[in-house]
């Protein structure tokens, strides 16, 4: 391997191969559901590749497939060279400093009775991390995504959704990881707080060198945040690219189509795009 090769592999964070997810059947002898087909994408150091699709499309089965939460059937996932595949469940736990997930509502994993400080500070405890540390570290993420210095003293009701999402944000970075699952970490906030939400992951990115997984079903939020951008539909990536170039010249009817349902400012353009979105459709 030469030494440019070397490089570019050293930077590739993840690279996924031929994968697929079959679920079982819900019923006696019913098939099972093929969720995933010869799935391929990688993803370089400080990059952000988006997937984005209707429900249904398979990209977050993706997601969870690269955080080891649903079996494939077969293909292969590496993250950093090495196979993460069919890591058992006490493997995958180890590589908890270096994979991360945001949900779209992380308040459904924030102990209640616990305050943030706590919350936060709880991993980094368990691998190693004196308290004092450790709290030292939990008030700096805080402060780093922009929430007031008494916050970790607080709970997690107390907090707005765009909050509790910076919340969830701090607890991904925290055991510093190489690479962030965003699943749908906007979808549920208002346009003035996904925009807050989006800044802050690019700036974090651009300080930390972190790479992003980003799902989501809304092509402009993913133009906005992405490099790359893989558009899925029936389990497949149907078009990948430049996000510029996938996001406004697509070349795949599906992706023309999720382009025309994206809202725009501009009235005059919404009611062309609309009319040409149904237009595709009665087609």
């Amino acid at each position: 391997m030469t030494a440019v090769a070397q490089v570019e592999e050293a930077a590739t964070v993840l690279r996924v191969e031929d994968v697929d997810v079959v679920y079982p059947g819900k019923g006696w002898r019913a098939p099972g559901f093929q969720a995933l087909r010869s799935v391929s994408l990688d993803i370089q150091t400080a990059e952000t590749v988006g997937l984005v699709g209707e429900s249904g499309s398979g990209k977050s089965t993706l997601g969870r497939a690269v955080l080891g939460l649903v079996e494939t059937a077969s293909g292969r996932i590496e993250f950093r060279n090495r196979d993460i595949t069919n890591l058992s469940r006490k493997q995958r736990r180890q590589m908890a400093s270096d994979i991360q997930v945001v949900f779209q509502d992380p308040y459904t994993s924030f102990n209640p009775s616990m305050m943030i400080e706590d919350v936060l500070s709880e991993p980094l405890i368990g691998s190693g991390v004196p308290r004092r540390d450790a709290v030292a570290r939990v008030r700096s993420l805080l402060d780093q995504v922009r929430l007031p210095a008494d916050a970790g003293r607080r709970y997690p009701s107390e907090f707005s959704g765009g909050q509790r999402q910076r919340i969830g944000i701090a607890r991904a970075l925290a055991l510093e990881p190489s690479l962030i699952v965003c699943d749908e970490p906007v979808s549920a906030l208002d346009l003035s707080t996904q925009a807050i939400v989006l800044d802050l992951l690019i700036e974090l990115q651009e300080r930390t060198g972190v790479a992003y997984l980003f799902i989501s079903h809304d092509l402009a939020v993913v133009r906005y945040v992405s490099h790359r951008v893989g558009v899925m539909t029936a389990g497949e990536i149907i078009e990948f690219g430049e996000a510029d170039a996938v996001t406004s010249s697509p070349t795949e009817p599906y992706t023309q189509r999720l382009l025309l349902a994206s809202p725009v400012a501009d009235p005059e353009r919404q009611r062309e795009r609309r009319e040409a979105f149904e237009a595709t459709t009665v087609g």
